[in-house]
């Protein structure tokens, strides 16, 4: 396992009254009712660089998924964590926080509306380009769990065909700096979703915002490494590039950890 850094991303220790944190405080398991889920990132967010989550558990009975955002307001300082990032986080102002769903989160301008983009769902890029950010795909796109299929479900991923909110889904926020003002974009399984917010003010932290609302029981952070992929990345590529499904990776003989590395991340 890779060593910790000064880069590595887990969320506050300050979080909604039903959220419980694993140890690493890379996971955030809503344990009571739909509400009292907002998580915050334990450091700002620097600028072209994506805060990412895995939807890891779903619960079943409720209405409304996973919301995500950003938030100039440092957790330290909140009297408390609103119940509900929307409306209550977003009342307090300077906060941007949207629903996720698979539409309705960019924000539209006059020439979109009349010339609008074709959907890249399915592009070969290796790499996802928002403004100077660049993030490997294989990262940014979810997995299904080990099991007869993956292989199958894993191509519903790459094409984004499931649902934003399905088990597996990967989601990440970021924001790029036009001038003094920030754009916030929402990713989706490798497709970016936004620019969903404009004209944030960027003379102050931003805090990435994940409220593990309704449906969304348990979220993961996912570590992205920039530019060129870490020996584990590589290794594991190989790994993949020789079996057949993910489900082959228990037949080799190789170390517990690795398998499941090779598996899940």
């Amino acid at each position: 396992m890779a060593a910790v850094s000064d880069s590595y991303v887990r969320f506050h220790n300050i979080h909604g009254t039903n959220v419980r944190l694993d140890v690493s405080q890379t996971e955030a398991t809503r344990t009571d009712s739909f509400g009292n889920g907002i998580c915050f990132s334990e450091e700002p967010l620097d600028p072209d660089k994506i805060f990412l989550i895995e939807i890891a558990e779903k619960e079943l009975g409720w209405c409304g998924n996973v919301r995500v955002g950003l938030t100039a307001h440092n957790p330290k300082n909140l009297e408390s964590v609103p119940e509900y990032s929307l409306p209550d986080l977003v009342n307090l102002g300077s906060s941007w926080v949207f629903a996720i769903t698979r539409n309705h989160n960019k924000v539209s301008t006059e020439d979109q509306e009349s010339n609008p983009a074709p959907l890249q769902c399915c592009s070969t890029e290796a790499y996802l380009q928002i403004g100077k950010c660049k993030i490997p795909k294989d990262k940014l796109i979810g997995r299904s769990r080990p099991g007869r299929y993956s292989h199958l479900l894993d191509e519903l991923y790459k094409t984004n065909i499931l649902p934003a909110t399905a088990r597996g889904s990967r989601v990440g926020v970021l924001y790029t700096t036009h001038g003094n003002m920030g754009e916030m974009h929402i990713v989706i399984n490798g497709e970016d979703m936004g620019p969903c917010a404009r004209g944030i003010p960027i003379n102050q932290p931003l805090y990435a915002v994940v409220d593990v609302f309704a449906s969304t029981k348990t979220v993961r952070i996912i570590q992205v490494d920039y530019g060129l992929p870490s020996l584990q990345t590589l290794c594991r590529q190989l790994v993949q590039k020789c079996i057949m499904h993910r489900l082959a990776i228990d037949w080799l003989d190789l170390p517990d950890p690795l398998k499941d590395y090779c598996k899940y991340e």
